[in-house]
């Protein structure tokens, strides 16, 4: 049963994997992260750590029973009780629901792990995939996402309120 978990320093060769591993996946429905990104990918994956210490970001991975990162799950610009969520799965675990459930987990313990009380998170307008996924997960569309959010593409923003668990 693959596992949401708090980014660790020791989750980092498995990231990595992941990222590489996908690269071409995650190109064909989201801006490429470029050369630079794997080049300096021990520089930005210790400066992702540190945004989670400093409680400004908060980053998961779903890890599979094998160890492999199956799909990571962001919580961004944590303020005010907001924050946005970005996410990615791999190819091989696409169209199985694994995005939707680990979205729905985060908004589960979201309240209580980091005080938030609204998520929001933008797609482009060809992401169909990842539209349906917010829907499942209890988002609703919430007004137009600057091609600027979304690496120059046009789209939506989602929005859920979260409700803290009893």
């Amino acid at each position: 049963m693959p596992e949401l978990k708090r980014l660790h320093a020791d989750d980092a060769p498995a990231v990595l994997a992941f990222e590489r591993a996908n690269r071409a996946y995650f190109a064909a429905s989201v801006s490429d992260r470029g050369d630079e990104y794997f080049a300096r990918f021990a520089d930005r994956y210790s400066a992702l750590l540190a945004e989670q210490e400093a409680g400004v970001c908060a980053f998961y991975v779903l890890v599979a029973d094998d160890g492999s990162v199956l799909g990571r799950f962001n919580l961004y610009d944590l303020q005010d009780g907001t924050a946005v969520l970005g996410y990615r799965v791999a190819q091989h675990a696409a169209g199985r629901g694994v995005a939707t459930e680990a979205v729905r987990e985060l908004c589960r313990l979201a309240p209580a792990r980091h005080g938030l009380r609204t998520l929001r998170a933008a797609t482009s307008h060809g992401n169909a995939a990842s539209q349906r996924v917010l829907a499942k997960a209890g988002f609703v569309p919430a007004g137009p996402a600057d091609p600027a959010d979304l690496g120059g593409e046009a789209g939506i923003w989602y929005q859920r309120a979260l409700v803290p668990e009893p």
